[in-house]
């Protein structure tokens, strides 16, 4: 062999071990498990003052706050559905911003667990517009309530024919339905779980919101009884298709004084979840801007992203 080629050989080779070592760090650097979006009800005050319309929610999301995915809430263009050029309008912007759709939030269209066939049949079909505006958005998912008035079992059926009927729609389009716990029955987990159970469908699942298990509110919408909330998202958990991660306020070092991010991502890691974490700030204490940012260097902190 002559020199040259022996030398070759040998350079070859400690290129090939170098490739292989980068190979293996970059092999250990696992991607994160989740993705941060910002939901659209953080800006809720801004919102509904006209400070800002749904149209500047995208380019905010990203421009403000270095967040490429977002979560609409219906109520900030109600009556945009099916409004094609209106939703050319926010896909433009979206396109613009560089920033991707992942839900709407749906409130207002009645309720999903009305004990009255006729009017629980009519909130089904008042869902329908929104199922084909996430589509047209390229959402994957629309979140619905599973409210209704009567005992926790006659809300429990209704509930679960009103929620089948809506995702087996939904799922023509390829969409998913998701419920999140908003109050009252849909606030235990237990109830929430045994609904899902009972529905046992692809496309249909939960949000659990970190900070909603009110069972009880009193005057001036005070919660006068409230599930466990660690109990509450290891029982909903399982079903998630997202999580809510709410705020209201923060302590001196950052951490959210009504959640223990620490002891609920623990529950959250646990349960083998993947997906998207939606940022919902809803404090009164902070500007809207900087409650949101409070959030996210929470979440940095806790889950790294």
């Amino acid at each position: 062999m002559s020199i040259k080629r022996k030398e070759f050989l040998q350079q070859a080779a400690v290129l090939s071990a170098g490739l292989l070592g980068a190979r293996s760090v970059f092999a250990a650097v696992k991607p994160s498990r989740y993705e941060i979006s910002l939901a659209e009800w953080s800006l809720h005050r801004a919102l509904f003052n006209k400070e800002i319309t749904n149209l500047d929610f995208p380019r905010i999301a990203k421009k403000d706050f270095g967040i490429s995915i977002v979560e609409y809430v219906n109520v900030f263009f109600k009556d945009k559905a099916e409004d094609t050029a209106y939703l050319n309008q926010l896909l433009a912007v979206c396109k613009d911003n560089g920033v991707s759709n992942h839900l709407i939030m749906c409130d207002g269209e009645g309720e999903l667990g009305n004990i009255n066939d006729a009017e629980r049949k009519k909130a089904v079909e008042n869902h329908y517009k929104w199922v084909h505006a996430a589509k047209y958005l390229g959402c994957r998912t629309i979140r619905v309530n599973a409210a209704g008035k009567g005992t926790p079992e006659e809300v429990a059926k209704a509930a679960v024919d009103g929620l089948s009927s809506l995702a087996d729609y939904a799922a023509k389009e390829n969409i998913n339905v998701i419920v999140e716990n908003h109050g009252g029955n849909s606030s235990n987990g237990k109830w929430m779980a045994g609904v899902m159970k009972t529905i046992n469908k692809k496309n249909m699942g939960t949000l659990p919101d970190l900070g909603n298990f009110c069972l009880k509110y009193g005057e001036n919408w005070k919660c006068v009884e409230e599930y466990d909330r660690y109990q509450g998202v290891k029982e909903l958990i399982p079903f998630a298709k997202g999580v809510s991660a709410k705020t209201h306020d923060f302590d001196a070092a950052g951490n959210c004084i009504e959640t223990d991010y620490k002891k609920m991502f623990d529950i959250i890691d646990q349960s083998g979840f993947r997906g998207i974490v939606g940022i919902e700030y809803e404090g009164e204490q902070l500007g809207e801007h900087e409650g949101i940012k409070k959030t996210r260097e929470l979440l940095k902190k806790v889950i790294g992203v």
